[in-house]
C-alpha cells in the first residue's frame, strides 16, 4: 500500500507523519491540476482548506475517484446565517457543489451534521471518537495549573467548585435544559450553595451559551428567590476558556434535557482531566461507562437521586475516597475510550466507499481492530509544537484553526458585490461609454462619405494601366491572405506546423481535467475520447466525431483508449497522411514517463534516418520489477497482466484468442511470451509506420470483438470478465487491451525497440533472432488477417450477425471484395444511364427538334 500525503503548508505535524513512513508534499494551489487523482485508489480530505482540490477533482476524468471529506471545523458553519442574511446565494451554491461532490462528509460529532445542514446532499456521515478532546487536555495540563486558575477568576483554593455543563449544541442563548436544571438542583443549591455552616463554601458554575449575553438577571433571580449568596452561582460562555473553567472545578455535573446520539464532548475533557463526572442516565452515557467506576450516573429528572449522588462524591468538606476513585478511572478510560469505536468507524467505510482493483491484497475486517488504541507514543512528540492550536476548541472550530479558505472566498464575494453596488448605485458612470441616437446618426453620416470615397477610388484605380505581376506573386498572395483570416487560422495552424513533420504522436485523453498533462507542438495532437470534454480553440480530434460508437457511454468505457485508435483508423487518409504514426496516453505525463525534448529529438532522428522496416518504438514500460506475493521469482508478461487483471488475464487472453480463429480445445490458444528480461510496453505509448498501424488496428478490431463475444455469451452479462470491482467492471477490457500490442508485435516478427523517456536512450528488446521458434507467425500473418476482415465484412454486409449487439463493425470500416465490386458495378451502372439518357436526348432533338428559319423568307 502507498500512502501519499498533499499539505497546503509546513506545520509541526511534518515531522509525525515522517516518523510513520509518510511522504509529506506542500502543494501550492495552482499545483492541484497537475496531479494524476488516477493514480490513487481514494482520496481522503482532513480540512475545509482542502476545498482548492475540489476543482479538479470534479472534471472528468478524476470525477469518479472515490472521495471522503472529513469536517473538523464549525468556522464555515457560523458564517452560514451571514451568507443568507447578505443574500449570498452563489457563495452557499459553491460550497454546496463542493459537499457534493463528496461519496462521504465525515464529521467527528453529531451536531455539526445540523450546523451543516444546508449542505447536506444524503452524504453526510458521523464517526464518533476523535481524540481531540483528551489531545486539548493533555496540551493544556502541561502549560496550566488548577491553583493559578482559581487566583486567576477570583476562587479560594478551598472553595468547592461545581460545574454544571449541558449540551455544547446551543452556543448563543441560555437554553431550557439549564432552567430545568435549576429545578432539580434547588435541594443542592439550597443546601451546599446557602451559608447554612456547614464548614466550607460551595460555589456552582454554569457553563453555557455565550459570554457576551446577560445572563446576570436569571441567575439573580434564582439567588434572590432560593435566598443564596450573591457569589454563590457564576456564569461563564462557551467562547471563553472552557479548559480552564473545567481544570478548576472539583466536581462537573452535565444536566441536559437532550438524549444526545455521542456522548457529550465536555464529559470527555472532565474526565480526562481528572475531574469526578455525575451525569444522567442517557443510553450513550452508559454505553460508554460504567456507574460507580468512571462516573456517577443517577435516574434523570429524580432530585433526591441527584442529591445522594453528590453526598457520595462529597465528606466532610471535601472530595470523598470515592471521588478520587471514579476520578481515577474515568481518566484513564477517557484517554482510549473511543479509539476501537472511531478506528473500526473509518475501517468500515473505507471498505464501503474505496473499491481496491484486483492486483492489491485487501486489507483484514473491521472487525480484527476491537482492541485499538490511539498511539500516543506518536503523538506526544508533537505536543509542544502543536499545543498552541489545540486549546480552545470551542467555537473556534473543532480543531480551533480558523479556516483561511472560508473567509478568502468571503473576500471575493465581497469584491463582487462592491463592483454589483457601484454599477448599480452610479449607472450614469456605466451609460457614459453608451452611444446615444445622436452619436449613431453622427456614425452612419461618416461610414457613408468613407464609402463613397472609396469607390470613387477604387474607380480611378480600374481606369489606369497596372502591372498584375507573375502568377507564383499572385497565389502567394492569395495564400497570405487565407492564412490572415482568423477562422482558417485557428482551424489549420496545427496542420501547417506539422507540415514536412514524418510523425505525429497523437495524446489520448478524456475531459477537462487531463487538459494540464498534454503536450504543445508541432509533434503531438490532441485525440479527445469525449466530445464534451475536448479542448477549446484547438485543432484536437474529436473520436467520437469519426466513430459514433464512441458517443456511447458504455463502449467507451469499455474500449478506453484503444477506441481513440479505432476512430483515427477509421477513413485514417482524411486526418493523417504521414509514413508514421504515434500515440500516448495523458497519463504518461502525469506519472512523469513522458517524452522529454531530448528523447522527442532522438526519436524524430532516428525516424528520418530509418524511415523503412516494421518497427515499434515505445518509452512507457510494464512495471514487472515486484515479485509475486508468497513467491520469489519476478513477474513474467502474462503473471503481470494476471496481477492487473484479477487472475484472469490468460484464460480470458486464450478464450477470446481461440474464439477469433476458431481453434479446437485440442490446440494451445495462449501465445508464448518470454518468461522473463526485457520491457514490454503500457499506457498505449508508442510510434511505429502507418501501415504496421493499420494491420495492428485490423487484428484489435477482431480480438475486441471476440472478447466482447465472450462478454455477451456470459451468463452474467454485468460481470466483468477481467475483475472484480466496481472500476474494473466499467472500464472491463482497458487493462488487457493496454497489452495486446505487445503480443501482436511480438509474433508478428516487428523490431521493438524501448526509448528511456528521459535520456533518449535506444535499446532492443526481445531480438527477433530470440525468437525464432517462439513467434506464431502464421496467427498474425498480414495475409490472414486480411481475409479474416474480409470475412467479417461480408457477413455484416449481409446482416449475418453472431450476435444482437454485434460489436466488430462498429469500430471501423466494413469492406469486403463484393463491396468494391458492387461500387464499380453502381458506377458503371451510372455512367451506361448516363450514356442512354444523353442518346434519347439527342434522338428526341432529332426527330422533334426546332428547326431555324430561313433567314429573310
Amino acid at each position: 500500500y502507498f500512502l501519499q500525503i498533499y499539505a497546503l503548508e509546513d506545520g509541526g505535524a511534518r515531522t509525525f507523519w515522517d516518523e510513520i513512513g509518510g511522504q509529506v508534499s506542500i502543494l501550492s494551489p495552482d499545483r492541484f491540476d497537475y496531479i494524476d487523482w488516477l493514480t490513487f485508489e481514494g482520496i481522503i480530505m482532513d480540512s475545509l482548506e482542502a476545498k482548492q482540490a475540489i476543482s479538479s477533482l470534479m472534471q472528468e476524468p478524476f470525477c469518479s475517484v472515490p472521495l471522503i471529506w472529513i469536517i473538523q471545523e464549525d468556522t464555515l458553519a457560523d458564517r452560514l446565517q451571514l451568507y443568507k442574511s447578505m443574500g449570498w446565494n452563489r457563495l452557499i451554491s459553491n460550497w454546496k457543489d463542493a459537499f457534493s461532490r463528496a461519496d462521504v462528509v465525515v464529521f467527528p460529532e453529531f451536531s455539526l451534521p445540523m450546523l451543516y445542514s444546508v449542505f447536506d446532499t444524503g452524504n453526510f456521515f458521523v464517526i464518533p471518537g476523535s481524540l481531540a478532546d483528551v489531545w486539548a487536555v493533555e496540551n493544556y495540563g502541561q502549560t496550566h495549573s488548577k491553583f493559578q486558575l482559581r487566583k486567576e477568576y477570583g476562587f479560594d483554593s478551598d472553595d468547592i467548585l461545581i460545574l454544571i455543563v449541558g449540551s455544547s449544541f446551543f452556543y448563543n442563548e441560555l437554553v431550557w435544559d439549564y432552567a430545568i436544571a435549576i429545578q432539580d438542583l434547588e435541594p443542592l443549591l439550597v443546601k451546599y450553595a446557602s451559608s447554612s455552616g456547614l464548614g466550607f463554601s460551595s460555589k456552582f458554575i454554569f457553563l453555557c451559551g455565550n459570554s457576551t449575553i446577560d445572563c446576570n438577571d436569571a441567575i439573580q433571580d434564582v439567588v434572590s428567590r432560593l435566598r443564596l449568596n450573591h457569589w454563590s452561582l457564576r456564569h461563564y460562555g462557551l467562547n471563553s476558556d472552557v479548559n480552564g473553567i473545567i481544570l478548576m472545578a472539583d466536581i462537573v455535573l452535565y444536566c441536559s434535557s437532550h438524549d444526545e446520539q455521542g456522548f457529550p464532548p465536555l464529559l470527555t475533557r472532565a474526565m480526562s482531566f481528572g475531574i469526578p463526572v455525575i451525569a444522567p442516565d442517557y443510553p450513550v452515557i452508559r454505553k460508554h461507562v460504567i456507574d460507580g467506576v468512571h462516573v456517577k450516573i443517577y435516574p434523570r429528572n429524580d432530585p433526591d437521586a441527584l442529591k445522594n449522588a453528590f453526598s457520595l462524591l462529597l465528606s466532610e468538606g471535601k472530595l470523598s475516597e470515592f471521588a478520587y476513585s471514579v476520578a481515577s478511572s474515568g481518566k484513564l478510560l477517557a484517554k482510549n475510550m473511543f479509539a476501537p469505536e472511531c478506528i473500526i468507524g473509518y475501517a468500515k467505510l473505507l471498505e464501503d466507499v474505496f473499491n481496491f482493483p484486483s492486483d492489491v491484497l485487501l486489507p483484514g475486517h473491521a472487525s480484527q481492530l476491537n482492541h485499538s488504541v490511539w498511539h500516543w507514543s506518536l503523538l506526544e512528540t508533537q505536543t509542544e509544537q502543536i499545543s498552541g492550536n489545540m486549546e480552545n476548541l470551542y467555537p473556534q472550530g473543532y480543531l480551533g484553526v480558523n479556516s483561511s479558505i472560508v473567509f478568502d472566498l468571503e473576500e471575493d464575494m465581497l469584491n463582487f458585490d462592491s463592483l454589483k453596488t457601484v454599477s448599480e448605485n452610479n449607472p450614469e458612470d456605466l451609460n457614459e461609454d453608451i452611444p446615444s441616437v445622436l452619436d449613431w446618426d453622427i456614425l452612419s453620416e461618416i461610414e457613408s462619405s468613407e464609402e463613397v470615397e472609396r469607390l470613387e477610388r477604387e474607380e480611378i484605380e480600374e481606369r489606369m494601366e497596372k502591372y498584375i505581376g507573375e502568377w507564383d506573386d499572385i497565389y502567394r498572395n492569395a495564400r497570405k491572405s487565407e492564412k490572415l483570416k482568423f477562422e482558417t487560422n485557428e482551424r489549420d495552424e496545427g496542420e501547417l506546423e506539422r507540415t514536412g513533420q514524418p510523425v505525429c504522436i497523437y495524446e489520448i485523453y478524456n475531459g477537462a481535467g487531463s487538459w494540464q498533462f498534454l503536450h504543445h507542438g508541432s509533434l503531438y495532437r490532441g485525440l479527445s475520447l469525449s466530445s464534451r470534454g475536448q479542448r477549446l480553440n484547438s485543432d484536437d480530434v474529436g473520436a467520437a466525431g469519426r466513430l459514433s460508437i464512441l458517443n456511447d457511454a458504455y463502449y467507451r468505457d469499455i474500449l478506453c483508449e484503444i477506441g481513440g485508435m479505432f476512430a483515427i483508423a477509421n477513413g485514417i487518409d482524411d486526418i493523417h497522411r504521414r509514413p508514421w504514426i504515434g500515440f500516448q496516453s495523458w497519463r504518461a505525463a502525469g506519472r512523469k514517463i513522458s517524452l522529454s525534448k531530448k528523447a522527442e529529438e532522438v526519436l524524430e532522428k532516428t525516424i528520418q534516418e530509418n524511415s523503412r522496416g516494421d518497427v515499434i518504438y515505445y518509452w512507457a514500460c510494464l512495471d514487472m520489477d515486484g515479485g509475486i506475493v508468497g513467491s520469489n521469482d519476478l513477474l513474467t508478461f502474462w503473471s503481470s497482466c494476471d496481477v492487473v487483471n484479477g487472475g484472469r488475464c490468460r484464460t480470458t487472453f486464450e478464450d477470446a484468442f481461440r474464439r477469433m480463429y476458431g481453434l479446437p480445445l485440442s490446440i494451445d490458444a495462449l501465445p508464448p511470451m518470454p518468461e522473463g528480461g526485457g520491457h514490454w510496453s503500457a499506457l498505449h505509448s508508442w510510434v511505429m509506420p502507418t501501415s504496421s498501424f493499420l494491420e495492428f488496428i485490423m487484428f484489435s478490431r477482431m480480438f475486441v470483438d471476440s472478447l466482447h463475444g465472450l462478454h455477451m455469451n456470459s451468463s452474467k452479462t454485468n460481470d466483468c470478465l477481467l475483475g472484480f470491482s466496481t472500476p474494473e467492471e466499467k472500464y472491463c477490457y482497458c487493462r488487457l487491451l493496454e497489452l495486446l500490442v505487445n503480443v501482436w508485435a511480438y509474433h508478428s516478427a516487428r523490431m521493438m525497440l524501448h526509448i528511456d523517456p528521459h535520456s533518449g536512450l535506444l535499446q532492443e528488446q526481445h531480438p527477433i533472432e530470440q525468437r525464432k521458434g517462439s513467434m506464431w507467425v502464421k496467427y498474425f500473418n498480414s495475409t490472414l488477417l486480411k481475409s479474416m476482415d474480409e470475412d467479417l465484412a461480408e457477413a455484416a454486409d449481409d446482416n449475418d450477425h453472431p450476435y444482437e449487439t454485434w460489436l466488430w463493425p462498429l469500430t471501423g470500416e466494413v469492406y469486403w471484395q463484393g463491396v468494391y465490386e458492387r461500387e464499380r458495378e453502381e458506377r458503371y451502372r451510372l455512367k451506361m444511364d448516363k450514356k442512354r439518357k444523353t442518346r434519347e436526348k439527342l434522338l428526341d432533338r432529332l426527330k422533334h427538334g426546332y428547326r431555324q428559319k430561313t433567314l429573310g423568307g
